[in-house]
């Protein structure tokens, strides 16, 4: 066969990856910045709560454990039994939203062995959603805590979180800092804690200055007043954290994360989970972009808690530009004209395509580095250009939906915790 015959399709896609190329040169390297922006505001910046209050009686708590068909939110409530907190001054409920009769009945058994209550509706309709929305009927605390069921709070957590209420009425909100409890089991679970880790611990804070934080979906606290005044958590929504809390700080609310409270959970192990999971957590970040646009551009936010506000939302779809620029650098490289090999040209472009894609990688570095988790660094890279591939993949299709408003099911992540 003559390769001659191929020469213009060769020639075409060369050019058309050069021109992709070039195109997504400029956001890559906006975002970059930003990163870079982000670790420097980070670097000089002392982030401090001081809330060291002991009142004479606590606020009454209710602590929902939402749950689907996961028996492991049993260990998530036998670590809730064990809060500091003033035990007629706090209840537990666990939200059953399960059809396997196997896992409920077992729920039932625990929940009648401690004294939990138990809700349930028959259906997973309106999603984890509908489930908080279900329970607040039954939640006689002033204060909601919420926890996914793969979590496992330490025994002051309860006293920690309800700390900033106490000091100002405004605050609607609390959301506590995630840790990994398996985050060195494989390559899977080091690259996905890295992405939390650095919106967590970089990101976050920086809203946090801003007073424009937003909630996680697990180890949060928020007044039940204000769940219900602003009309419930959005049902349907894949992240109706992240929603909420929109809605919270249009109406005036303050929202506090304690970058100093930590709650452990669990981060997906393997590709198909994680794909998932960063899928649904796009499609949701971008959906309540495109529900609160309108607010957060014209609306009375600061210019820079209107750039937090809008790179926050809409971040995910850095990793997009990012991995049509690398890949169609990629192919420009390999489908061009065989010629002598230049040296300096070769070492001009490749520090030009670092320099351009590197501010993830500075940013987790300085994590990694703040944490000392540096030697989980060489794993994550090589979980960004294996398992970061099909991650990026599940977050455009998730964007893509929010996009087009299309509806997305809900995922229940599968745990690997044991109950004891």
């Amino acid at each position: 066969m003559d390769i001659t015959l191929f020469k213009p399709l060769l020639v075409y896609i060369n050019s058309t990856s050069f021109f992709i190329y070039n195109l997504f040169f400029f956001p890559v390297m906006f975002f970059t910045l930003y990163f870079l922006l982000v670790c420097f505001i980070s670097i000089f910046t002392k982030y401090k709560n001081n809330y060291k209050i002991n009142p004479k009686e606590w606020p009454f708590v209710t602590v929902q454990i939402p749950t689907y068909n996961e028996l492991i939110a049993l260990r998530c409530a036998k670590k809730c039994l064990q809060f500091d907190y003033p035990k007629d001054r706090y209840e537990i409920i666990i939200g059953d939203d399960s059809n396997k009769p196997e896992i409920s009945r077992k729920i039932d058994e625990f929940a009648s062995k401690y004294g939990i209550k138990v809700t349930r509706r028959g259906s997973n309709k309106g999603y984890k959603a509908g489930n908080l929305n279900h329970m607040l009927k039954y939640s006689k605390g002033e204060i909601i805590v919420v926890f996914d069921s793969d979590f496992i709070p330490e025994k002051d957590f309860l006293k920690r979180i309800v700390q900033p209420f106490l000091v100002d009425k405004k605050v609607g909100c609390v959301q506590a800092k995630w840790s990994f409890i398996n985050e060195k089991q494989n390559l899977v679970t080091k690259f996905g804690s890295s992405i939390v880790m650095v919106y967590q611990r970089l990101i976050a804070p920086i809203n946090n200055i801003l007073q424009v934080p937003l909630l996680f979906g697990s180890g949060q606290a928020i007044r039940k007043d204000l769940i219900k005044k602003l009309g419930g958590w959005q049902e349907w929504s894949l992240t109706e954290d992240v929603e909420f809390s929109v809605r919270a700080l249009k109406a005036g609310y303050k929202i506090v994360y304690m970058h100093d409270l930590s709650v452990k959970g669990e981060v997906p192990f393997t590709v198909r989970d994680l794909r998932k999971q960063q899928r649904k957590w796009a499609y949701g970040n971008f959906n309540a972009f495109l529900d609160h646009w309108k607010s957060i551009i014209f609306g009375k936010f600061s210019l820079p808690q209107k750039a937090m506000l809008i790179m926050t939302l809409t971040g995910y779809i850095s990793s997009i530009f990012l991995l049509v620029f690398i890949f169609s650098g990629l192919i420009y490289f390999w489908t061009g004209e065989p010629a002598p090999f230049n040296f300096i040209k070769f070492s001009k472009e490749t520090f030009k395509s670092i320099a351009a894609s590197s501010g993830f990688l500075i940013a987790m570095i300085i994590v990694l580095k703040r944490e000392k988790k540096t030697g989980m660094l060489k794993q994550i890279i090589i979980g960004a250009f294996t398992v970061g591939i099909a991650v990026t993949i599940g977050i455009a299709s998730g964007i893509a939906n929010a996009i087009l408003r299309k509806r997305l099911n809900w995922y229940v992540v599968p745990k690997k915790g044991k109950v004891r």
